[in-house]
């Protein structure tokens, strides 16, 4: 039988890069003690800073972001699998990227995400985001082979698309990670409901490391980091404080799952409404 100890880290990172590296190291060494194999953090691990052009000014390329660095460093002292939610890595045309970073027990990192939907949104006058004025979109799913699985990458606003949940798990995916910051007001309405969807719909495991509380920046995250089985079972659940959860996966769970609702060999081309 197949099993992975996976943990996500929550956090409320802020403006400071330095100060967000040193909360997450503690957080990932904590995991780690624990006895987690898989760790893996939320989206803007090391900076979640909304001021014009912060984003921008506040990171670098690859080759040069202390994060990386820093956390390549920690998986290898570790000898665990971290899966660094995302950072903003400069990109072209006065963008960055937002990455999400599986880096290998030996320090290599083993896979790239860039977030591909970005979150344009006005959920009311003083809550407006524009992702896009920061950060260019992907264009690419990644499943990425683990150990003992293999792993679907997303974050956080992507949640929203389950096209590309159905395409991660027809690759091979078992457990599909979903770093996130989402916002206070939409998650009360929508953070259970979605993850809880797209494990279901998917027959995988979902890790959800999240975001929470008030940020440096003025922004209110939910938190509620969360695990969920291939049946939409909750089996662990953060606060709205900095934290860690943890659970162990039983990956014969996802076969089972699959086998009793088999809907992704269900799937059937049809015509678009006119």
């Amino acid at each position: 039988m197949s099993q992975i100890t996976v943990a996500c880290v929550q956090m409320r990172s802020g403006t400071d890069v330095v100060e967000n590296i040193r909360a997450a190291d503690a957080l990932i060494r904590e995991a780690a003690r624990a006895g987690a194999e898989l760790i893996a953090t939320p989206e803007m691990t090391t900076l979640l800073d909304r001021a014009r052009g912060a984003s921008w000014e506040k990171s670098t390329h690859e080759a040069g972001d202390p994060g990386l660095a820093h956390f390549r460093a920690l998986a290898r002292e570790l000898g665990r699998t971290l899966l660094i939610g995302s950072l903003a890595i400069r990109a072209d045309a006065g963008k960055c990227a937002n990455r999400s970073y599986l880096i290998r027990p030996d320090g290599e990192v083993a896979a790239r995400y860039d977030k591909i939907h970005m979150f344009d949104v006005q959920l009311n006058a003083g809550n407006i985001y524009r992702e896009s004025d920061s950060y260019a979109a992907g264009g690419a799913a990644i499943v990425a082979d683990l150990p003992a699985a293999k792993l679907g990458m997303s974050v956080c606003y992507d949640v929203r698309f389950p096209e590309l949940f159905r395409q991660l798990a027809m690759a091979g995916a078992q457990i599909i990670a979903v770093p996130a910051a989402f916002t206070r007001i939409t998650g009360e309405a929508h953070w259970h409901i979605l993850l809880r969807a797209r494990a279901i719909e998917t027959g995988c495991f979902v890790i959800a490391p999240a975001q929470a509380g008030k940020h440096q920046d003025g922004r209110e995250t939910y938190g509620h980091s969360l695990i969920i089985d291939p049946w939409g079972e909750i089996l662990a659940e953060g606060g709205t404080e900095p934290g860690v959860i943890s659970a162990t996966l039983d990956l014969a769970k996802v076969d089972e799952v699959r086998g009793k609702i088999p809907s992704l060999s269900h799937v059937r081309p049809f015509r678009a409404p006119a």
